[in-house]
């Protein structure tokens, strides 16, 4: 399983998520540009003492992650789509793709790919989840439904 972070900006949000991707054997992958340098404080801080169980990828743009990827499923996460994340049925390799804290995923993006949209269901009244929660979320449903393999 992959997880994709595009332009991420709070260091803390992609710390805990490289954590989540140590507990669980999931890559990581960054898209630049970041809002933060890997060697921020807070994001060694979030991902504690993990940092060398995560896989890290750094690609200069997305469309550098679909083209080294092309035949994998990608799922863009965004609130913008009405089908939930549980309707999926995911594989081991899938790509996970989450956008930045404040914009989501570019609406290029989004327009390209509407038949792989997932969101996860919440109050309208609510504009988003934590980064680092939805991403948490939708990876243990996915490994859930592969018998959460490797994992004890």
């Amino acid at each position: 399983m992959h997880i994709v972070l595009v332009e991420p900006e709070i260091p803390g949000n992609t710390g805990n998520i490289a954590r989540l991707c140590a507990a669980t054997a999931c890559e990581l992958h960054l898209v630049k540009p970041l809002g933060f340098s890997v060697d921020d404080r807070y994001l060694k801080r979030a991902g504690l003492d993990y940092w060398h169980l995560v896989n890290v990828h750094y690609h200069e743009n997305f469309a550098e992650v679909i083209e080294k990827y092309a035949g994998h499923n990608f799922y863009f996460n965004t609130t913008k789509t009405s089908r939930p994340y549980s309707d999926v049925k995911f594989t081991q390799d899938d790509l996970l793709v989450f956008g930045k804290e404040t914009a989501g995923l570019p609406e290029s993006i989004l327009e390209l790919n509407r038949d792989h949209c997932i969101r996860i269901p919440m109050l309208d009244e609510a504009r988003s989840l934590n980064l680092s929660n939805a991403a948490a979320i939708v990876v243990y449903e996915a490994l859930r439904q592969l018998g959460y393999p490797n994992l004890i």
